[in-house]
């Protein structure tokens, strides 16, 4: 369906019905399937034959869900995987191994920080984090001869730093490693990373994916463009003894670092994705387009009345014309900067912690991403576990509130807050 635009992929997808099959996608509940010929089966396992043969590599529904992000984002290959952590933890995993070595944005989401930070660097794989705004000079100072991935996020989590794809791909080209970015907050609709020179994509399919806070997942996606046969991937271009001596660069070509992610990772480390939350988050991409324009829309609204309101010191949307990111968000995102903005509101932490509890219509919620409008103290819910330091070199505020801003009533949404920024002037 590359034929159609942005809009009719989103609805109609790469699933296509023949004659008198659901015209909806349907649940494939099974963790097995029937087969006549043995020799078929062993095509399967060794990767010579396409075919699903057991849910926790693959399923119809999940493969149907995999096409249509893959579609949307313009890859040549995607994998589900059960949870966004999963699919961050493969990225690397799939490439990386004890010895090497990776630069990462600072103002990553916290779960992703941890995630290298601690669990990745016990595996043997080191990290160092970089200020996402330094200069290229700067961030290639950082790299050392075991570089294998620089890491990013289109927006940051809850910084709201917009990533200079420019500068961060021609540092990736310059080192030859690839260029791998969490497009979880900007989602294809809003930005496309593999036109701005990433390699390989990831989402937290929890979030705007799904958009109704129902399922948990995530998922990967392989632009086919990086050369892995440069010396510094062995795992992709050597023979892998577990398929009898595969190389995956030489028989699957392009495709080959998502194949190695499906065959060998979730084989052996088994994240897989239930066939119920693809059914879900290939239905929740249906809507993707229409969401994201009222959640980019309505975000862009109650930024510009918090700048205005007396009880808030500062506002943090790259929609506005004053922030920072402002061109950037113009240049990479022109249909809109997603729902999530920030604000620091008078009377500090303690302050925003009343201001949660005069909030009506908007909910506290350890999630973002959904369609009801939502709110949340990062630093002592999801960054607790970062240093003081480093929450403040990821863009976390002792201050900050995070708005996840939904597809309500925008005049409702907005009655609510000041409402209740009243009340806690009082």
């Amino acid at each position: 369906m590359t034929k159609y635009r942005m809009n009719t992929n989103c609805v109609q997808g790469t699933y296509n019905p023949k004659s008198g099959e659901p015209r909806v996608l349907p649940i494939v509940q099974s963790t097995t399937f029937s087969y006549d010929d043995p020799d078929y089966v062993a095509d399967l396992f060794d990767l010579k034959a396409d075919g699903s043969f057991y849910t926790r590599l693959g399923n119809p529904t999940s493969e149907a869900f995999e096409g249509k992000m893959n579609l949307l984002e313009g890859g040549v290959g995607a994998l589900a995987v059960s949870s966004g952590q999963s699919a961050c933890m493969f990225s690397i995993l799939n490439i990386c191994q004890a010895g090497d070595h990776v630069i990462a944005s600072s103002s990553i989401y916290g779960g992703t920080f941890n995630l290298f930070d601690v669990s990745l660097r016990k595996l043997g794989i080191d990290f160092t984090f970089v200020d996402p705004d330094a200069d290229k000079e700067t961030i290639l100072a950082c790299a050392r001869p075991n570089t294998k991935v620089l890491f990013g996020e289109t927006i940051a989590n809850p910084g709201m730093n917009i990533l200079d794809f420019d500068k961060f791909s021609s540092i990736a080209k310059q080192l030859d490693v690839p260029f791998i970015v969490d497009n979880t907050l900007a989602t294809p609709y809003l930005c496309r990373p593999f036109e701005h020179g990433a390699d390989i994509i990831v989402h937290s399919t929890t979030k705007y994916t799904d958009g109704h806070a129902t399922s948990l997942g995530g998922i990967l996606i392989d632009g086919g463009s990086f050369n892995w046969n440069n010396g510094k991937f062995p795992g992709l271009t050597e023979p892998d003894p577990s398929y009898h001596g595969l190389e995956y660069v030489k028989i699957f070509g392009a495709s080959a670092y998502i194949v190695k992610a499906r065959t060998h990772l979730l084989r052996d480390y088994g994240c897989a994705p239930s066939p119920f939350n693809a059914f879900m988050f290939h239905l929740g991409l249906e809507t993707l387009h229409l969401r994201m324009e009222r959640h980019s829309e309505n975000a862009l609204k109650l930024a510009e009345f918090l700048q205005m309101h007396p009880c808030v010191n500062w506002v943090k949307y790259p929609g506005l014309k004053s922030d920072p990111y402002y061109e950037l968000a113009k240049k990479y995102m022109p249909k809109g900067v997603s729902g999530i903005l920030c604000f620091g509101i008078k009377g500090g932490s303690s302050a925003g912690k009343e201001l949660i509890k005069y909030l009506d219509l908007v909910h506290m919620v350890v999630h973002l991403g959904d369609l009801r409008t939502s709110i949340l103290h990062p630093a002592s819910t999801t960054h607790r576990q970062l240093s003081e330091q480093q929450q403040i070199e990821s863009g976390v505020l002792p201050e900050m509130i995070r708005v996840s801003v939904g597809i309500e009533d925008i005049d409702d949404i907005i009655e609510d807050f000041d409402k209740a920024l009243r009340a806690v002037a009082k």
